[in-house]
């Protein structure tokens, strides 16, 4: 029998705030994660998502030049199966509202909800029923 092969989860972390990017890729490596890319543009965003095709997208609500919902709906159109948590400190209910509506798995706030994070990741990584 060959030996069972274990996916590191896939992790693409769009965040116009360097220190922020550098943060969260500490936490997800040190919860066995992968980051495989990551962008402060909408643009750079939706072209590095759908070249790596990772399993989650970490996204912020305000990126350098736009926002996270042009990245989310851009990438949703051609991608569904990708997952995506908000991580913002734009957490105001109007905000989660939408990002979810738009098909956002869960919305954290930075500045409460950091220790979260990669639980939240994990949890949208999982095959889903719709």
């Amino acid at each position: 029998m060959p030996p069972t092969v274990l996916h590191t989860l896939q992790v693409f972390h769009a965040d116009d705030s360097p220190l922020m990017r550098e943060r969260v890729a500490g936490l997800l490596e040190s919860a066995a994660m992968a980051v495989v890319g990551h962008a402060e543009t909408p643009q750079y965003a939706i072209e590095g998502i759908l070249a790596a095709h990772p399993d989650v997208v970490v996204l912020d609500v305000q990126l350098d030049g736009g926002s996270g919902l042009q990245v989310l709906r851009a990438v949703r159109r051609v991608a569904p199966d990708i997952a995506f948590v908000v991580f913002s400190n734009h957490s105001d209910v109007v905000y989660r509202r939408r990002y979810l509506d738009e098909g956002a798995h869960a919305f954290l706030d930075k500045s409460t909800e950091f220790d979260q994070l990669a639980s939240a990741v994990t949890q949208a990584s999982l095959p889903h029923t719709y």
